[in-house]
């Protein structure tokens, strides 16, 4: 007799999600809301990047924040207090990761009727936030100086997914062996069409390229 089982796996284990995730972001869309999904590894500096950010286009933009953690809502207040946009936390249970439904409820929590953009941050990690589409009109990520310029090699999928890569804290540039384009030729390995912008959220250098780069994004949307 044989005792061996091969089961066939037919059925992604991602293909609810995938529906929800495409669901949502009709629903955004048609509300002219624009959910950008930010991630990276723990202490890229997402919440600082974020605080620039928000204060760079609050007075153009109507802004809300998730912050997105295993525990604590340390983040959400940070960025309540330092921007003045409503800022909700969401707590995973755990889990490293968003998905769609755990976006959706976040969500809920926010009233979309005067936000045109709705900023997801989401759980440090390069693994996991990469495999679950959220459902955001955009994904970004944040590489920071110290973690090295090779994390394109080591974490191939986060930098497929995103449309924006973030090469922050590059004011400690001198003291690290990262080399930039060498990090910008890995990027383009794993996805040709991501943009790059090296920024420094403790000077703000490239603050202001990120903040246009979503305000041209959010108008698009609404454009179409």
């Amino acid at each position: 007799m044989d005792k061996v089982r091969v089961i066939e796996i037919k059925k992604s284990v991602f293909e609810d999600n995938d529906r929800d995730a495409d669901r949502l972001r009709a629903e955004l869309k048609s509300k002219g809301v624009f959910l950008l999904n930010v991630m990276s590894a723990p202490g890229s500096g997402k919440t600082t990047t974020l605080i620039r950010t928000i204060n760079a286009l609050k007075s153009k933009l109507g802004i809300a924040v998730m912050e997105a953690d295993i525990d604590s809502d340390v983040d959400a207040v940070k960025i309540a207090q330092a921007t003045g946009v409503k800022s909700v936390q969401l707590h995973t249970g755990g889990m490293c990761h968003l998905d769609a439904e755990m976006t959706r409820q976040g969500l809920d929590g926010l009233d979309l009727r005067e936000v045109d953009l709705a900023i997801l941050e989401n759980v440090g990690n390069l693994v996991c936030p990469a495999e679950f589409d959220t459902g955001a009109s955009a994904n970004c990520m944040i590489l920071s100086v110290p973690e090295g310029h090779d994390k394109p090699l080591k974490y191939p999928l986060m930098f497929t997914v995103c449309d924006l890569v973030l090469i922050n804290k590059t004011d400690v540039m001198p003291y690290f062996d990262f080399d930039l384009e060498k990090c910008k030729e890995y990027i383009a390995m794993r996805n040709k069409n991501a943009e790059v912008i090296p920024v420094c959220a403790k000077t703000g250098e490239g603050i202001d390229k990120f903040a246009d780069w979503i305000v041209r994004k959010v108008s698009a949307q609404k454009a179409l």
